[in-house]
């Protein structure tokens, strides 16, 4: 794990399986200290919370909130409105921290208790537990939503209402494996298709015409 950056959360989980360990291995002897210690490693590893390199380019565009590979593309209603829906689903082994998509100012956050069904299900976006931010940038608003899956059972944002968030800027994280839909209105061009492996903070997900 050398030179990986780690979110906090991975600590709260790993050094408590990092002691139970070490008692394991010093009451029943170092075999049974082994399981613990992979798990720990392992959960140390989906914590991982690597740098990356936000685009910069002139222009407006929207970048990836999540890694995972895009499961589906829908056009939507939102509040009333006709919206383009890109779902991105987040295995065990991607990277699960999110991030904002637009630089500028989130206008709303709004949390909803839900079910835990399979994230890459096109009824996750609709039926599981969720946490839907609206951020406000130069060209308008962009919705992102945090959607817990089937072995999420939390689901972490750092932000508030009114902060200011730069694109591609940490906001927080979902707990073991999950979906991020993110809502683009008519006038953003998509960059990506079904299928896309994409990285937060670093794939472009749209242009604004």
């Amino acid at each position: 794990m050398s030179g990986l950056n780690v979110a906090r959360d991975g600590f709260n989980y790993s050094v408590p399986l990092v002691a139970a360990a070490v008692v394991a291995g010093w009451l029943l002897g170092g075999w049974f200290a082994v399981p613990l210690l992979a798990l720990a490693l392992f959960v140390m590893y989906f914590f991982r919370d690597p740098e990356r390199l936000v685009p910069d380019e002139p222009g407006i565009i929207a970048v990836a909130p999540a890694d995972g590979r895009v499961v589906e593309i829908r056009d939507v209603e939102h509040d009333g409105r006709p919206f383009r829906r890109i779902s991105i689903f987040l295995s065990l082994f991607d990277v699960h921290i999110n991030r904002s998509p637009i630089a500028g100012t989130i206008r709303d956050v709004q949390y909803r208790p839900g079910r835990f069904l399979v994230a890459w299900r096109p009824e996750a976006s609709s039926e599981n537990e969720s946490n839907t931010v609206a951020v406000e940038g130069p060209a308008g608003t962009v919705v992102f939503k945090q959607i817990a899956g089937i072995l999420a059972r939390r689901i972490v944002f750092w932000k508030k209402k009114g902060d200011s968030v730069g694109r591609g800027e940490r906001v927080g994280l979902i707990k073991f494996g999950s979906r991020v839909d993110v809502l683009l209105d008519p006038e953003w061009t998509l960059m990506v298709a079904r299928g896309r492996h994409v990285r937060g903070g670093s794939t472009i997900l749209a242009r604004r015409n």
